[in-house]
């Protein structure tokens, strides 16, 4: 498929964020923990606060992202919006590639969370404006794909940087100028989106818009629980993209029951990104063939493999293996989601609802986790908690089966 310049703009952002992702999940927990080991603080308090961290930015975009999602809905509000949360992302990582102290550290990694967030709210909004509803599978696979192995490109300098200190760098400076790069690449490959991507759905702003913000939210809340289609869905992405998420952030712990390495851990990173990319791409055909639901299926059928290796694994090359198998599932059902929800929802009114799709992201992102820290203090090993993960995909499967025995004529609300 060849893309317009809108749609290759808003693709090259998945590619500019994705790579503040990568270092979240591989370099940004390593250097805290040394940050916090200088400050004097003990193992698990360090795990607490950095936990209590990601609580915390998750319930402030759980609060700010449908209210500011109706609002970027008016007329000339959502770019702005954007430039916004975007200015204070950038802001919190340029910070934590000079700040010194975990307690700085904390803070502005807390700040640069948040900004990357909300930018997320406004920017899988933009996809209803940057494209039609029967490209839209094809566009948001493409980001993801790209995203995924772009994203390698400046971890790859960084991660050289910090474990060959050249130049006579320190560990620690060589880490901070990695996060530098990281957020360079971040801000320049925003500007094409910047740039080429207008919102062409809009309501008119309304000089009570503020006034008649909380009755709108409750309206957009009623109007979720009356369309089937809608809340099935979310019901089922929320158990589902919780199992997803915990095996992306957990996936440091799994590799270590079974003796991996840190840099080995990195290199399955990387392999797991590379081999996201053409299966990413390939979700948004496999969607115009099959139907984007009996692929969620597909890619949920994945994951419940993926949670049963799991749970029984106990070699490295089985950590290998499931490295793989979510690299084939992870682009593609991320990407489906995304524009599966981005045809449901009425599109001058999308960012609101996008905002909502991302509470129930971001609410997922503490159940799962819990279940493993419960499974790790009952019986001393996370495998146990994979057990539940595997729950909560058939939940997320039974949830989808629900939404195909719905009438196909009432689900899409932007018609």
């Amino acid at each position: 498929m060849k893309f317009t310049k809108q749609e290759k703009s808003w693709i090259l952002y998945d590619v500019a964020n994705s790579a503040f992702v990568l270092l979240l999940s591989s370099t940004v927990p390593i250097y805290f923990r040394a940050l916090g080991e200088q400050g004097g603080l003990a193992d698990s308090t360090i795990t607490s606060i950095f936990s209590l961290a990601t609580s915390v930015s998750v319930l402030f975009i759980a609060f700010l992202g449908p209210i500011l999602g109706a609002i970027a809905d008016h007329k000339g509000m959502k770019k702005k919006l954007f430039t916004l949360a975007l200015l204070i992302g950038l802001l919190g990582g340029f910070s934590i590639s000079v700040t010194q102290t975990w307690q700085a550290f904390l803070f502005m990694l807390v700040l640069a969370r948040i900004g990357y967030s909300l930018c997320n709210v406004f920017y899988d909004s933009m996809l209803t404006d940057v494209t039609t509803n029967e490209r839209m599978d094809s566009v948001s696979g493409a980001g993801f794909a790209y995203g995924y192995v772009g994203s390698t490109i400046p971890f790859i300098l960084g991660i050289t940087l910090v474990l060959t200190t050249p130049f006579g760098l320190s560990t620690m400076l060589a880490t901070q100028i990695s996060f530098l790069i990281t957020i360079v690449w971040w801000f320049l490959l925003s500007i094409p989106l910047l740039r080429d991507v207008k919102q062409t759905h809009y309501k008119e702003k309304d000089q009570h818009m503020m006034k008649n913000l909380g009755s709108q939210l409750v309206n957009t809340v009623k109007k979720i629980r009356n369309n089937k289609h809608m809340m099935y869905f979310l019901l089922g992405y929320f158990c589902y993209i919780d199992g997803v998420n915990t095996i992306i952030s957990q996936s440091a712990s799994f590799g270590g029951e079974v003796g991996l390495d840190g840099n080995t851990m990195i290199i399955a990173l990387l392999m797991t990104q590379f081999v996201a990319f053409p299966f990413a791409v390939l979700s948004g055909k496999l969607s115009a063939k099959f139907g984007q639901l009996n692929m969620l299926k597909f890619y949920i059928g994945i994951y419940i493999i993926v949670a049963c290796v799991g749970f029984v694994m106990t070699q490295a090359w089985q950590f290998w293996l499931l490295a793989f198998m979510v690299g084939v599932a992870q682009g593609g059902i991320q990407s489906l989601s995304r524009s599966y929800f981005g045809k449901l929802v009425p599109k001058q009114e999308s960012n609101e609802y996008f905002g909502f799709f991302d509470i129930f992201g971001k609410f997922a992102e503490f159940l799962g986790p819990l279940l493993m820290v419960l499974s790790v203090s009952m019986f001393g090993q996370s495998k146990y908690g994979i057990l539940a993960l595997i729950v909560l995909f058939a939940l997320g499967l039974y949830f989808i089966r629900k939404i195909e025995k719905l009438d196909p004529s009432e689900k899409i609300m932007s018609e």
